[in-house]
């Protein structure tokens, strides 16, 4: 479980207290990111710059001040040499009522947490996974974008409670894989990498993005599609990626072994080093 964060901002002052009257938490109403930063600087920080720009659009917020956040992300953890920054952009306060104001003033909340103590085991090794009873919810408008509407995840979460599970997967009404709880999925089926599409569903993640632009360099072909329990248990290897855990390979799914292809030892450390890549 993750503690308490070291430092918290609102608005770009320390602080730790919103306003109750704050969307985000009445609605969910925001969006959220989580980085990885190396003494100040953010890794894939265009990565998640896209995705929050592409959220900002689709849930009408206004235009963020990206240069701003980045200063402030940059002061928030330059005494860190490795930390975590989550930052939540709400649409702010507001009154009853699910109609947004046309004059929000969105607020921006960034706080920083001590760097996660996975398992060393779970990169060099791989991870067990279970197969969640909680599915994800279709909507297009949503799909891709970190929003702050996470009960599914959550839910899907308390599933388990056994430490030596390090994720659960997450399918969509129709049983087709979307991804895990808080990452993102990869088959290895030859020299393609087939991810789960996210169209209608799921997280975009950064270091997803990351894979998909340099798979020719790592010598692969991107296949996003549907993903059925099938091909996760026909492929020659399985990966999950996010921002912090960078890659991690699946050893067993539901108690079942997946196997690792040799290969995926060295795709693993390349998609690692590619997490770690501060812009």
């Amino acid at each position: 479980m993750v503690g308490a964060p070291l430092r918290t901002w609102v608005d770009g002052v320390p602080d730790d207290r919103v306003s109750v009257f704050d969307r985000g938490l009445h609605y969910g109403d925001g969006l959220f990111e989580t980085f990885r930063v190396q003494h100040g600087r953010p890794c894939l920080w265009r990565d998640h710059r896209r995705r929050l720009a592409l959220g900002a659009q689709r849930l009408g917020l206004p235009d963020l001040d990206t240069d701003r956040l980045l200063a402030e992300v940059r002061a928030l953890s330059a005494d860190r040499p490795l930390a975590v920054v989550k930052l939540l952009v709400t649409r702010g306060d507001g009154g009853r009522g699910y109609r947004p104001s046309r004059d929000a003033r969105p607020r921006r909340i960034l706080s920083l947490y001590p760097w996660p103590d996975h398992p060393p085991a779970w990169s060099a090794q791989g991870v067990d996974v279970i197969l969640c009873q909680t599915s994800v919810s279709e909507q297009p408008r949503l799909a891709g974008i970190k929003h702050l509407n996470r009960l599914e995840q959550v839910l899907a979460r308390d599933e388990w409670d056994d430490p030596a599970i390090a994720e659960g997967l997450m399918a969509d009404a129709d049983g087709r894989l979307v991804g895990g709880t808080m990452s993102n999925l990869f088959l290895v089926l030859g020299d393609r990498l087939v991810t789960p599409s996210l169209d209608r569903a799921g997280v975009a993640g950064t270091v997803r993005a990351a894979v998909i632009r340099e798979a020719p360099a790592l010598g692969y072909v991107i296949v996003e599609r549907g993903v059925e329990l099938a091909d996760l248990f026909a492929a020659d290897g399985a990966f999950l990626t996010n921002a912090l855990i960078g890659c991690w390979s699946i050893r067993r799914v539901g108690g079942r072994d997946l196997g690792q292809a040799p290969l995926l030892v060295a795709l693993a450390s390349s998609i690692r080093r590619l997490a770690a890549t501060p812009d």
